[in-house]
C-alpha cells in the first residue's frame, strides 16, 4: 500500500502539470504492482482484492490519459475520494485476511480437491437439470418480450439503441438469467472430469453443450454485447476458479471467437465508426476506432464520477444505492420520486459510472469508505471460503463477484438490480444441487 500511496501522490501532482500521460502510467504500474503482490502470495489468478486493484486503478490511471476533448481536469475532491475508496478496500481487506491466518498458506491449488463424497454423479444430474430450467425460462422470457414489444433487436436495423427499448419490467430479469448456463456447464464438464470421465462426449455433454449455445443465442438475439462479455467472462472465471489455471490457447481461443462477435454486434447495433467518433471526440480524429472504443468506456467512466463530484447538491441518503429494493418490489412504479434522480456524465450517451458512483451519491465521501470498506470484507471473506466449498456450484457465486471486482470501473454493480438477481438464482441452483 506504501508503494501505491506514492504512485499515488506522484500521479497527481504529474496531472496538475499537465503530464497526463505521465501520470497515467504511473497509476498503471501501481495497479500491476498491487495485482502482482496479491497473486505471489496466492497463486491465485483471480485473486478478488488483486482483481479489483488492478482493473480500478488502473483504469484511473487510463483515464488519466485524457484522450478525448470531454474530460477534463478532475477536482481535488475527486482524486482524494477515489484514493479512500481503494484504500478502505484494501485496508479492511488485509486487516480480515491478518486475522484468517489459513489464507496466507499457499495452498489455493487444493480447492481443485474435493471429496468424493461431494463430486457426485446426483450433483452432476442436478447441474443439467439448473441449466435445462434456466436456459427455458430465459428463452421463453425472451419471446414474450419480442411478442410484446413487436421486435428483435437483432433485426432492428437502422436502431442505435434498440436493447435500451427493449425490455419488459420484471421480465427482462429472466431473460438475462441465461449468463449463468455457461459456467453452469463449465463446472458441469469438470466435475465429470473429476470423477475419471474425463471430457468424453457423452448424451450429458451435448445436452449441456446445447444448452449453453442457446443460452448465448439470448445476448447475440438483444445484441447486447454486454450480457455476451459476462456469460463468457463468468464461465472463464469458473474455469480458473476449479482449476487454478487458464492455459494461453484458451486466451487466445476466446478472444478470436469474441472479437468477431462484439464487432458484429456493433455493427447490428448501427454504431458505425462515424457514429461512435461523434461520440467520444477524441483529440486525436484519426485513432483507430479500436482503441477509441474501449478507452472511452474505461476513462469516460472517471469523468462521469468527476462531474457528479462537482455538480452534486444534496445527498440521495441511501435511495441511490436502495435501487434493487424498489425495482425488484415494484415500489418504483408506485413511487417514482424513490428512483427520479438526475445523471450527473459528460455526455448524454456516455452513461456508464464506477462502482463507487451511487456511493458518493448517497453519502459523499463517507459513501466511499463506507462500500469500500463493506466489499473489502466480503471479498475477504469470499476468497477464504473459496478454499472450503462443499458444492462445486460455489465457484460460480466467486466467479460472479471477480467479473465485477473485474469490471468495478463500469457501473454501480451493488445497486444493479440484476446483480442480485444473478446472486439470487445462482443460491438457489447452490442449495438444489448441495442438498
Amino acid at each position: 500500500m506504501a508503494v501505491y500511496l506514492i504512485c499515488y501522490v506522484i500521479s497527481f501532482i504529474l496531472a496538475r502539470q499537465h503530464a497526463y500521460i505521465l501520470s497515467g502510467l504511473v497509476l498503471v504500474a501501481a495497479a500491476l504492482w498491487l495485482y502482482g503482490r496479491d497473486y505471489r502470495c496466492s497463486r491465485n489468478l483471480i485473486h478478488l482484492r488483486g482483481l479489483f486493484c488492478l482493473f480500478f486503478v488502473g483504469g484511473q490511471g487510463i483515464s488519466c490519459f485524457k484522450l478525448s476533448r470531454l474530460q477534463t481536469d478532475w477536482s481535488t475532491e475527486t482524486w482524494v475520494c477515489l484514493f479512500w475508496g481503494v484504500v478502505s478496500f484494501w485496508g479492511v481487506f488485509e486487516a480480515l485476511s491478518r486475522r484468517m491466518t489459513s489464507w496466507r498458506e499457499r495452498d489455493f491449488q487444493l480447492v481443485r480437491r474435493y471429496n468424493a463424497s461431494v463430486d457426485s454423479p446426483l450433483q452432476g444430474r442436478r447441474i443439467l437439470k439448473a441449466m435445462g430450467g434456466l436456459t427455458a425460462v430465459s428463452l421463453l422470457s425472451f419471446l414474450f418480450e419480442a411478442w410484446r414489444l413487436g421486435f428483435v433487436p437483432l433485426f432492428s436495423f437502422g436502431v442505435p439503441h434498440a436493447y435500451s427499448y427493449f425490455h419488459v419490467s420484471g421480465v427482462h430479469y429472466l431473460t438475462v438469467s441465461c449468463v449463468l448456463t455457461p459456467s453452469l456447464f463449465v463446472v458441469y464438464v469438470l466435475m465429470r472430469a473429476h470423477r475419471g470421465r474425463g471430457f468424453s462426449r457423452d448424451r450429458g455433454f451435448w445436452t449441456g453443450l446445447a444448452f449453453t449455445v442457446l443460452s448465448l443465442a439470448v445476448p447475440v438475439l438483444c445484441v447486447s454485447r454486454f450480457q455476451l462479455i459476462l456469460a463468457v467472462g463468468m464461465a472463464a472465471f469458473t474455469y480458473i476458479s476449479m482449476t487454478g489455471t487458464f492455459k494461453l490457447r484458451y486466451v487466445g481461443l476466446l478472444l478470436c471467437c469474441m472479437i468477431p462477435a462484439y464487432l458484429v454486434l456493433t455493427v447490428m447495433r448501427s454504431h458505425s465508426v462515424e457514429y461512435l467518433n461523434g461520440i467520444f471526440e477524441m483529440k486525436n480524429s484519426r485513432m483507430p476506432i479500436f482503441i477509441t472504443q474501449p478507452y472511452m468506456y474505461i476513462a469516460n467512466n472517471y469523468d462521469n464520477f468527476n462531474c457528479l463530484v462537482e455538480q452534486l447538491g444534496t445527498p440521495a441518503m441511501g435511495l441511490r444505492m436502495l435501487f434493487p429494493v424498489w425495482a425488484l418490489t415494484g415500489l418504483k412504479f408506485l413511487f417514482p420520486e424513490l428512483v427520479s434522480f438526475p445523471l450527473f456524465v459528460t455526455k448524454e450517451e456516455l452513461t456508464t459510472v464506477t462502482l463507487f458512483y451511487d456511493a458518493y451519491y448517497d453519502f459523499g465521501a463517507l459513501g466511499m469508505l463506507l462500500l469500500g470498506s463493506v466489499l473489502g470484507g466480503a471479498c475477504c471473506w469470499l476468497v477464504e471460503k473459496r478454499r472450503k466449498l462443499s458444492c462445486p456450484v460455489g465457484h460460480v457465486v466467486y466467479a460472479q463477484i471477480a467479473m465485477y471486482m473485474m469490471l468495478s470501473f463500469f457501473t454501480t454493480w451493488f445497486s444493479n438490480p440484476a446483480t442480485w438477481f444473478y446472486l439470487a438464482v445462482t443460491a438457489v441452483v447452490y442449495v438444489y444441487v448441495r442438498i
